[in-house]
């Protein structure tokens, strides 16, 4: 029986051209990074001009690390984005303590190293989890490791248009979340996007022969 085809997160926007791109494609999710120390940082007012023009089938994800609570409450209040992603050390009383403020989902992310705890994710309060090798690194990791997790997981972490197919025929993620999967030269890649959406709906590109 085939699996169910995987929701898309394509996470890392930053400019009005990439907001052409998804609008075109139509992942189910995108993110913005609110994080200083990220390449694909944006400010509250870039995220704010650029969701006006993003397609409203699309949701957005806030990225925060360690982040003031003051902050995403006010982001999400505002309406700029309707999802959070915790992708800091956040820990279990941080999240009761942000559930406690903001009636949006929660998605925890955690880094799948040598050691990891598959306790700790079954585990967590989040809404939602995301298994990922680093901090937007670009790297995959063993996905063996997930063998024996039970609750539903977003998959991040190294993912492109051409290794997608195979991480797919081994595991079956709720969703895909790629960022520098999809970008060419740091930026984001209208080609790689389409190629990555492609490939996950099991699609033909125009480009195939």
């Amino acid at each position: 029986m085939k699996n169910e085809q995987p929701k898309i997160k394509i996470c890392g926007l930053t400019r009005p051209e990439d907001i052409e791109m998804v609008n075109s494609l139509l992942p189910d999710f995108v993110g913005f990074v609110f994080y200083p120390k990220s390449k694909r940082y944006v400010t509250d007012a870039q995220a704010k001009e650029l969701s006006k023009s993003l397609d409203k089938r699309i949701r957005v994800v806030g990225v925060f690390v360690d982040e003031n609570m003051d902050h995403i409450e006010t982001l999400v209040k505002d309406g700029i984005i309707g999802i959070v992603q915790l992708h800091g050390s956040e820990d279990e009383e941080y999240i009761r303590s942000l559930r406690n403020r903001i009636q949006v989902p929660i998605i925890k992310a955690f880094v799948i190293k040598e050691g990891t705890s598959l306790a700790s994710i079954e585990n967590s309060s989040a809404d939602e989890v995301l298994l990922d090798a680093g901090k937007g690194s670009g790297k995959t990791f063993d996905w063996t490791k997930l063998a024996g997790l039970k609750r539903r997981f977003i998959l991040a972490g190294g993912l492109t248009g051409v290794n997608i197919q195979t991480v797919l025929d081994q595991i079956s993620p709720y969703a895909v979340d790629v960022s520098s999967g999809v970008e060419f030269d740091g930026t984001k890649n209208a080609m790689k996007m389409k190629d990555f959406v492609a490939a996950v709906r099991n699609e033909r590109t125009y480009d195939e022969e």
